[in-house]
């Protein structure tokens, strides 16, 4: 029987591009007979068919997934219907959310051909406990009390990693890949091949902003001055990454910029794919967990927009040390 393999990575689009991405083609190398498929969600399937054209994609859409707990399940029941229906020789869950795992877990518990993370109880026992209204919000919130993984590497999640010998080049992804998930030959190629966008002017460097966070707290407050003032030295600015436009029109600018500046976020992901450097304006995140090409200096207080400038400028123009 040929092979027949589910990957199964659900989370941000950015994430599907640091890890999905690099795990798709590690499998493809270990099982070149292998047919593929993977299961995603929101924008995660537009850099699937991007990246692997020949992978199929199982996408869950942005708006299938119901903020209600039980519509929740009841939608990843109708998922987990959908793989038995595709008889996979092997179901491979790289996801850490909940939902992922909740279904991992009733795949596991049907008999099915699992490995990687999945809840620690049946899924009987979380109805049971959520009919009888004793499922804490703690236990589905918290990764350390509701996650077991058949991977042993998967309890260096929980540990300050980074401050444990030298960090991995490739940052988060290559550690959870290679150290978590045993994946240790694998080759972190993240790369989408499109074509960079022809109306962004080549006769000036353009400086791409990815400065929005899930709160006002992660954001860098001071964005609109910062590209005020890039715009006024002569720089071209792209703040398009943080909009809804599709991701292969994002890919096809960031490709055509010259630096991307963003907050520890996700979007320095997808920079990588195209070979655009990265500079991450720190705050209070130790850069060793995503080793960017370029940083700033750890620090509770915002970097002043004139300091930004004159580093991106000394970078645009070779002056800097990575």
């Amino acid at each position: 029987m040929a092979e027949k393999i589910l990957v199964i990575r659900m989370m941000e689009s950015f994430d599907v591009a640091a890890i999905g991405v690099p795990a798709i083609r590690h499998l493809k190398r270990c099982f070149p007979e292998a047919e593929i498929h993977c299961l995603t969600f929101g924008q995660g399937s537009e850099i699937v068919r991007l990246a692997e054209p020949d992978v199929t994609v199982l996408d869950l859409a942005q708006d299938d997934w119901p903020e209600d707990f039980v519509s929740a399940m009841e939608v990843f029941l109708e998922l987990a219907e959908i793989i038995n229906s595709h008889n996979y020789t092997e179901i491979i869950n790289l996801d850490t959310w909940f939902m992922p795992c909740f279904l991992t877990r009733f795949l596991k518990d049907a008999g099915k051909p699992v490995i990687g993370n999945m809840l620690n109880r049946s899924v009987q026992d979380i109805i049971n406990d959520f009919k009888h209204q004793s499922l804490s919000a703690d236990y589905v919130n918290s990764l350390e009390q509701y996650m077991q993984s058949t991977w042993s590497g998967m309890h260096a999640w929980f540990e300050k990693w980074w401050l444990h010998g030298e960090p991995p080049q490739g940052g988060y992804p290559e550690f959870y890949l290679r150290r978590c998930c045993g994946f240790a030959d694998i080759d972190m190629d993240m790369s989408i091949n499109v074509e960079a966008e022809p109306t962004f002017s080549r006769s000036e460097k353009t400086v791409a902003l990815a400065l929005e966070g899930v709160s006002s707290t992660d954001c860098y407050q001071s964005a609109n001055e910062l590209a005020r003032q890039l715009t006024t030295k002569g720089f071209n600015v792209y703040a398009g990454l943080d909009s809804d436009a599709n991701i292969k029109e994002k890919l096809s600018k960031l490709k055509a910029c010259d630096l991307l500046v963003s907050i520890p976020a996700g979007a320095q992901w997808l920079a990588a794919a195209v070979n655009t450097p990265v500079l991450i304006i720190s705050g209070h995140i130790d850069p060793q967990t995503i080793m960017p090409d370029y940083a700033t200096e750890v620090s509770d207080q915002p970097i002043s927009v004139e300091s930004l400038v004159e580093g991106i400028a000394d970078i645009i123009e070779g002056k800097a040390d990575a």
